[in-house]
């Protein structure tokens, strides 16, 4: 297929991984930048040999050089640039969390299905083989009737300035890191029918650490904390009436295997990243179905939302 053509809306460092996965792959193609500062955008080009550098994120979308925009802007800009990158007629894959409040999900979605235009949330991690053994033995019975899970997903934090600090752009540890491990209990257990969360809050106001309880279908209870003060983990456990399955790594992948009651079960090794965009891309020429659509992103908002509002008011909520 031709590959498609991407422009990345801003010089965040996650690009620097979105870059090395398009190079893995034939069916992506990044040509263009874009910044609020003409000088960053050049320099950025030049630094990543691409084509074209923009001066402000609106002289890209005018360009019919670039098909598609990966858009990683401050979370509180998800939706607005993802709508307006739609209606400038792109395809869009917008970095996690897509959002915290269902209805703009929404209506980002009901602007992409309108115009008939590719519009996906990027949870890399879900397109790894890693992932997808977990849910096949879970699913399998490999630990019998699933009961429980837990995760947790945290490390510190240590700049004040950090854009994830601040509650203006939708900062703070659920967002950041919770949604891992929302997405990734949804993903074995289906949508939760009740949550509670609790939260430490740092200075600014948003949660540096986060404590969530989800309840599923079928009695399954879920748990797990986030945090950007706490030290460097990640972890996913499953928990059967016969076993356990784990993924010691369940973001990075860096070691792809699940354990199963002590028995390491290989995962094939792949770049998420690269399986991300022959994803997007394939789905943009009509020639795959988006991993994850407007479903997920709007239930994965309707959670979150939920876990927040609990949290300010102590009582459990149903998403």
């Amino acid at each position: 297929m031709e590959p498609v053509r991407w422009g990345l809306l801003s010089t965040a460092r996650i690009n620097d991984a979105i870059l090395r996965g398009a190079a893995l792959t034939d069916t992506t193609e990044i040509v263009a930048v874009a910044s609020r500062d003409r000088a960053r955008a050049e320099a950025y080009a030049r630094e990543h040999s691409l084509e074209h550098a923009y001066d402000g994120y609106d002289a890209m979308l005018a360009d019919d050089a670039v098909e598609a925009v990966y858009i990683s802007l401050p979370n509180s800009l998800h939706v607005e640039w993802s709508i307006r990158a739609l209606e400038a007629g792109k395809h869009v894959l917008c970095e996690k969390p897509f959002g915290r409040r269902p209805d703009e999900v929404e209506r980002a979605f009901a602007v992409a299905d309108a115009a008939g235009l590719v519009l996906m949330e990027a949870f890399m991690y879900r397109h790894h083989p890693q992932t997808l053994k977990l849910v096949e033995l879970v699913r399998s019975g490999a630990i019998g009737e699933l009961r429980q899970l837990r995760g947790v997903f945290s490390w510190m934090l240590k700049d004040p300035t950090d854009v994830r600090l601040d509650p203006a752009l939708d900062g703070g540890a659920l967002m950041d890191l919770g949604c891992y491990c929302i997405h990734m209990q949804r993903d074995l257990a289906g949508e939760p029918e009740v949550v509670f969360g609790q939260q430490r809050s740092g200075p600014t106001g948003i949660d540096l650490g986060f404590t969530a309880l989800l309840r599923f279908a079928g009695d399954v209870l879920g748990e797990f904390h986030c945090g950007f003060d706490l030290p460097e983990a990640s972890r996913l456990e499953a928990i059967g009436s016969e076993g356990i399955a784990v993924l010691p790594d369940p973001i990075s992948a860096a070691d792809p295997h699940v354990e199963v009651n002590g028995d390491r079960v290989e995962a094939e090794y792949a770049d998420r990243y690269c399986l991300q965009a022959e994803n997007f891309s394939r789905a943009v020429r009509g020639e795959a179905t988006p991993l994850l659509g407007r479903d997920d992103a709007v239930a994965q908002a309707r959670t979150i939302a939920a876990l927040y509002a609990s949290a300010e008011d102590g009582r459990a909520r149903v998403p």
